[in-house]
């Protein structure tokens, strides 16, 4: 009598490869060939390169565009090298066919805030000067992109800003994934005692802040803030979830750059039902496909 079937365990399962507790293993197609550089040894600031797979009808001398991703987790947690990030990043360079550029970036309370904008601003020049050698001999310079989450998308705006006031490369255009914005009155649609405890953790992550919550990389529209006219990039995706904590800023601040003198054009993508960088948890979802496809867009200039 033969005995029953029994499932295959999974005993480790990452990036490039699965293997059995029979021992079989399964050899996975990796989306993109991934590698660690020094960008400056005095701060410790780094990033995470993926290349993506060329399809065999893609000429070999083709260049790609460059992205630069700055990761979330309020100035304080999570890194570019994390399972979470690797995998989005990776995912994304495949998808939109760019050489991802992924910052590790310096993290509050260890370095305060201003650090981490000082390693983006960093990060940006040392891609576009293209002295490494994927960016050199595999990137386009002249399309350039920044893109972050929650409080990268944060980064990505105060990058844009300080590329106003500064020499800086041309930066073709911006997506904001649920960037995080606050402020210390509330906007509508705003949940007050979220509000309060993220005002908690700005100033935790940055306790300099000129003014609380209102202080201008906070708080884009706070009194006194440079005007979002000066944002310095050609075109913006502004990304938030219809039940994200930060939906109502992310809304308020599109707004606001749609009224700006900006010449610049600003798109706005909202997921249905869900919430603070969802995407994140759930890539394989049908919202999380759709975002992807429209940040894939979005870079084709779509």
């Amino acid at each position: 009598m033969e005995l029953p079937a029994v499932a295959d365990e999974v005993a480790v399962d990452c990036d490039a490869f699965r293997i059995y507790r029979s021992g079989k293993m399964d050899r996975l197609c990796r989306p993109a060939r991934a590698k660690d550089v020094v960008i400056d040894s005095g701060t410790g600031l780094s990033a995470r390169l993926f290349l993506p797979a060329r399809s065999a009808d893609t000429s070999k001398n083709m260049k790609l565009p460059v992205l630069v991703f700055f990761h979330g987790g309020a100035f304080l947690i999570e890194s570019a090298v994390s399972p979470l990030y690797h995998g989005y990043v990776a995912s994304l360079a495949a998808a939109a066919g760019v050489l991802a550029v992924s910052v590790e970036y310096r993290l509050a309370p260890e370095h305060p805030v201003p650090a981490a904008y000082d390693d983006a601003w960093t990060a940006l020049r040392w891609a576009a000067e293209a002295q490494e050698e994927w960016l050199a001999e595999h990137g386009d310079g002249a399309r350039l992109f920044l893109a972050g989450d929650s409080a990268g998308g944060n980064m990505v705006h105060n990058v844009l800003m300080r590329a106003s006031f500064e020499p800086a490369p041309r930066v073709e255009g911006a997506i904001l994934l649920h960037p995080w914005f606050g402020g210390n009155t509330v906007v509508v649609g705003e949940d007050e005692a979220m509000a309060r405890d993220m005002a908690v953790i700005w100033e935790c992550a940055c306790p300099g802040a000129v003014g609380g919550a209102d202080d201008p990389r906070m708080n884009p529209m706070a009194p006194g803030a440079p005007g979002l006219e000066n944002l310095r990039c050609e075109r913006m995706l502004v990304c938030a979830g219809q039940k994200d904590w930060a939906a109502a800023r992310d809304r308020a601040y599109y707004a606001a750059a749609t009224t700006s003198a900006w010449r610049g054009g600003v798109w706005w993508v909202e997921s249905e039902g869900e919430g603070h960088v969802f995407f994140l948890q759930k890539p394989d979802c049908a919202n999380a496909k759709e975002l992807m496809d429209r940040v894939v867009a979005f870079i084709a200039g779509h």
